[in-house]
């Protein structure tokens, strides 16, 4: 359902949008984990890393549960029990995951509670704007063979919103507002059932429509944030490729024959031009019962003297 977000701004600006309170209280600033992973991007596609926000007490044990990191993370989760060593091999789709069976699938039952902090891709250019903040779970994979360890995330979906319906029937679980995001990052203070009761549709957004541009993952441009307008149709533009087709059809390819038309002097038949025809009186037509009344005229006048009745 969700395929695409942005998440486009400089690592500096990132982290002051991303600015919060602990539980003292006092105006801090998240911290990185592996922070030259991070590449901001206007069009961010499932298995690229993006942004996540999470409670510094998953890495560092004894820290306080309301402190934040933020880590780059493949989008797409990787369970920690995937025992493959590609972790593409995986052979079910991990993009999402439905917030009335998180706690049913195999594939989330081992992953902590996270939040991922990437503006959709129809959300507005930081300026003191909120992110939108979308709520995810994450884990943590090994390769069997050793090696470094992939941290990747899912976003929860939910029933979509009255607002959203016409567009498609699940949307991202978004944590509205900054109480909400507190609540679902402290797992030393909040469990996991009261987290869960804070995932639920909200019509507390404001989208519009973008360019088929961002069906491409390769494009990472401003346009791929540019609102459209539906109802204008645009004139397509051929490509390059195709401009240099339609110059040899038009001067290399071979030109077929038309065929010769035959001359007066060939015809055995009179040309007639259009301006005499206009010219000439249509003629009257004859219709069928005064032809037929000519001819019995005719067939009486012709019958022998015999067979005349006679007059008295």
């Amino acid at each position: 359902m969700c395929g695409r977000t942005s998440c486009h701004l400089p690592r500096d600006v990132l982290t002051r949008a991303c600015a919060y309170q602990d539980r003292q209280g006092q105006q801090r600033l998240p911290e990185w984990r592996d922070a030259d992973k991070y590449c901001p991007s206007y069009n961010k596609s499932p298995q690229s890393n993006s942004p996540v926000l999470l409670s510094r007490l998953h890495f560092e044990k004894g820290a306080d549960s309301s402190e934040r990191i933020i880590a780059p993370m493949r989008w797409g989760l990787v369970p920690s029990w995937f025992k493959e060593s590609d972790p593409s091999k995986l052979q079910f789709n991990t993009t999402n995951c439905r917030s009335d069976t998180i706690m049913e699938k195999r594939s989330f039952k081992s992953a902590s509670i996270g939040a991922a902090r990437s503006p959709e891709d129809w959300e507005k250019i930081w300026d003191d704007w909120r992110l939108l903040t979308m709520a995810g779970i994450f884990d943590c994979w090994e390769p069997p063979e050793g090696g470094d360890c992939l941290y990747s995330y899912t976003i929860i979906t939910v029933d979509s919103c009255k607002g959203l319906n016409d567009i498609h029937h699940r949307m991202p679980a978004i944590l509205d507002g900054e109480e909400a995001v507190s609540k679902w990052l402290d797992f030393g203070k909040v469990s996991t059932q009261d987290a869960l009761k804070l995932i639920h549709p909200t019509e507390n957004i404001t989208f519009h429509p973008v360019s088929t541009v961002v069906n491409n993952s390769q494009n990472n441009t401003p346009e791929c944030l540019v609102p459209v307008n539906l109802l204008v149709k645009k004139d397509l533009k051929a490509s390059g490729s195709s401009q240099k087709m339609l110059q040899w059809l038009a001067t290399k390819s071979p030109k077929k024959e038309c065929p010769k038309i035959p001359q007066k002097a060939e015809l055995d038949v009179p040309q007639w031009s259009i301006q005499s025809l206009q010219k000439r009186p249509f003629p009257t037509k004859r219709g069928g019962t005064g032809l037929l009344e000519r001819w019995l005229k005719q067939e009486k006048e012709e019958e022998p003297v015999a067979k005349r009745p006679h007059s008295q």
